[in-house]
């Protein structure tokens, strides 16, 4: 297997989601972790076609600030779809201006049809979100700004 080919197979699987990736052939072994340190907790069931719903925060640290004016940022802590509001006729969870608590759901992410709640990690004002609705995520992406 060649380099370009081993460069390919990662980004596939980085592409589609996958946390961890093992290929082994008679003299090759490959392993790739894309594990991110993303926390998981169960919360409350939501409406009917989002009933499995899990609760996920994108990692709070340093590289969570954002270097135009020291914006707060929330990325996606993995590969899905992006929506801004719990079903298409609700309005969205929050918008440019609102104030926002720590804990306070942001979006949801689908990732495999299992719905995934977003929280804020702090207390602040929604300066930008970063991603229109409906539109598919990368691992990393900047969701919103958010001024503390």
């Amino acid at each position: 297997m060649d380099l370009e080919k081993v460069k390919e197979f990662i980004t596939l699987a980085k592409d589609e989601g996958v946390a961890e990736l093992k290929y082994e052939e008679k003299d090759l072994k490959i392993s790739v972790n894309f594990n991110a340190s993303t926390h998981v907790v169960s919360a409350p069931a939501m409406a009917a076609p989002m009933a499995n719903t899990a609760a996920a925060t994108a990692p709070a640290s340093a590289g969570n600030q954002s270097s135009d004016h020291n914006y707060h940022v929330i990325k996606s802590p993995f590969v899905g779809t992006f929506y801004s509001s719990p079903a298409p006729d609700k309005p969205s969870f929050v918008n440019v201006g609102d104030k926002v608590s720590k804990g306070q759901t942001l979006c949801i992410l689908e990732a495999m049809k299992i719905m995934n709640e977003i929280e804020s990690d702090i207390t602040g004002e929604i300066v930008e979100v970063c991603v229109e609705n409906e539109s598919l995520v990368e691992f990393g992406q900047e969701l919103y700004k958010i001024k503390a």
